[in-house]
């Protein structure tokens, strides 16, 4: 259990609010299925083409998405690094743009854990200041919670962080949060299930609590921090 009398908690999304299998094996799924077809179709487009360019580049290739063999080796490239689950910007922004066409077509729909939505409004109704940093754009993540099994759960939340904000395992990221949300970083909760996260957030003065979901994987961290099975272990 974890005792909070802070003023804002700070969410990651995979393996905290939502199952890893979903991430993995539905969103990822759907993104390498349409990201050819995507490319394609918005080949004209100036922001999409930047986008498959800066992927190109952190890919180290050099292909252009209206030529058919270049728009193959991106594609391929962007299939890489979802494999590898690599947290690039680039390959962020991308997927935010391909779900949501399936968010909106009702082909997606996300996954969250039973324990979320009624804690969402809980601490929502207590005055807590509710965020969400995932490697997911902000695009993917308002997108994520405004079409969830439980309804649309957005005005619960107040902010988004993706990792234009910074890398989610570097102590600056947290501060800048803290910083954007205008109160010390001792009066922010972060809760995930990766420590490094977690390790990076306690540096930068947050308190801190590793969210232990079915799937995830075992906690690795250079601090002690409180573990939770759900959200309903957090006390106000």
């Amino acid at each position: 259990m974890i005792i909070f009398s802070g003023q804002s908690i700070l969410l990651d999304v995979e393996g905290t609010t939502s199952s890893i299998d979903f991430v993995y094996d539905v969103l990822f799924a759907y993104a390498k299925k349409h990201i050819a077809d995507y490319l394609q179709a918005h080949a004209s487009d100036p922001t999409v083409s930047d986008i498959a360019q800066a992927l190109g580049q952190e890919a180290g290739i050099t292909a252009d998405i209206c030529d058919s063999e270049g728009c193959t080796r991106i594609v391929l490239a962007a299939i890489d690094l979802m494999n590898k689950d690599v947290k690039s910007t680039p390959l962020k922004s991308l997927q935010g743009r391909i779900w949501k066409s399936g968010f909106q077509s009702g082909q997606l729909v996300s996954h969250v854990f039973d324990d979320v939505p009624q804690s969402l409004a809980r601490w929502s109704t207590s005055g807590i200041d509710i965020r969400i940093y995932s490697s997911g754009s902000v695009e993917a993540q308002k997108l994520f919670f405004s079409h969830t099994t439980a309804g649309d759960l957005t005005s619960h939340l107040r902010g988004h962080y993706d990792t234009t904000t910074g890398p989610k395992r570097e102590k600056e990221s947290y501060q800048k949060i803290a910083h954007d949300i205008g109160i010390n970083p001792e009066g922010i909760l972060f809760l995930s299930d990766v420590g490094a996260e977690l390790d990076a957030a306690r540096a930068a003065g947050m308190a801190t609590g590793a969210t232990i979901r079915p799937g995830n994987k075992p906690l690795e961290s250079l601090y002690d921090h409180d573990q939770i099975d759900t959200f309903s272990d957090v006390t106000l």
